[in-house]
């Protein structure tokens, strides 16, 4: 019998401490500290927009409690009464108004407690007691109301550029510009394959053709290399040498031809002398008998 009542000690103290365990961890996880003393406040709403039990309890954005409970009653206009707790060294002024507002964008709802101006003689809530309460028009209210205009031009700016779209689409314009683009497209694969069967087929050839010129052009640049340049500038340096005397020698009176070209004496003599002679040879055909006599008898 005593071992069986040991055992069943031992059971029972599990038991206890497997409940006390259970009761420590679901209050930690609700962000409750069971060896804290707390104070508890309420506030009624007319809608609670999401709210549930261990939200958060804010005071300038710092957790000072949660929502312990909420309790609702539909046959009145505010039909929800919020209970809140926090830590029992957190004093609320009097006039303290609870504010519903928003977590975030992604968030849910929390108590936001928003302290009155302090001043010295001011009292303090106590336990239990009713604060005045406010909702917050949210974040995604004020996002709404800002970009809401914003957004409603976007959506007309972009209706207007879908019609614009849409009448440029069904323009025969465009349609033709297509035709004209396609039939482009043909022309520019037709030349290319023309192209490629210049290059498979007459580009070899002509590639031989340019180097047999290029071997022309090297095999005379070779014999170029070969010419004596220097020898030949000296020969035509000497040619024009004895072309500039003979210039100056026509150009002098030194010699008959000089003389012919630059003397006006002899020109006129040696015309003079021409004339003579044509003169003579015209009386000579026209009177022959007298500078000729013939004679068959012996006379003179």
């Amino acid at each position: 019998m005593r071992k069986k009542y040991t055992r069943e000690v031992k059971i029972g103290l599990m038991v206890i401490v497997a409940i006390f365990i259970l009761y420590f961890g679901l209050n930690f996880l609700k962000g409750i500290d069971i060896f804290q003393k707390q104070s508890s406040y309420y506030g009624n709403f007319e809608n609670v927009d999401g709210l549930v039990k261990s939200s958060s309890v804010k005071v300038k954005g710092f957790k000072v409690g949660q929502v312990s409970d909420i309790q609702y009653d539909f046959s009145k206009k505010e039909s929800f009464k919020v209970v809140i707790t926090v830590s029992e060294d957190i004093k609320l002024p009097v006039g303290t108004t609870m504010l519903l507002t928003d977590e975030g964008l992604l968030g849910g709802k929390f108590i936001e407690l928003v302290y009155s101006p302090v001043s010295d003689k001011q009292f303090t809530h106590h336990k239990n007691d009713k604060l005045p309460t406010q909702t917050s028009s949210g974040l995604m209210a004020g996002l709404t109301g800002s970009l809401m205009p914003k957004i409603e031009q976007v959506i007309q700016q972009a209706d207007s550029l879908i019609r614009s779209v849409r009448t440029l689409s069904e323009s025969t314009q465009i349609t033709n510009s297509l035709n004209s683009l396609e039939n482009t497209t043909a022309d520019l694969a037709i030349t290319s394959a023309q192209l490629k069967g210049l290059m498979s087929n007459q580009m070899p050839a002509m590639m031989n053709n340019i180097n047999a010129v290029t071997g022309d052009i090297r095999f005379v640049s070779e014999n170029l290399k070969k010419v004596d340049f220097a020898g030949t500038m000296e020969n035509v340096d000497f040619t024009i040498k004895n072309l500039n005397d003979f210039t100056r020698k026509l150009n002098s009176n030194e010699n008959s031809l000089g003389m012919l070209i630059n003397d006006k004496n002899l020109y006129i003599n040696l015309n003079n002398t021409a004339e003579s002679a044509d003169k003579l040879l015209i009386d000579l055909k026209e009177n022959p008998k007298r500078y000729v006599h013939f004679s068959l008898v012996g006379k003179k």
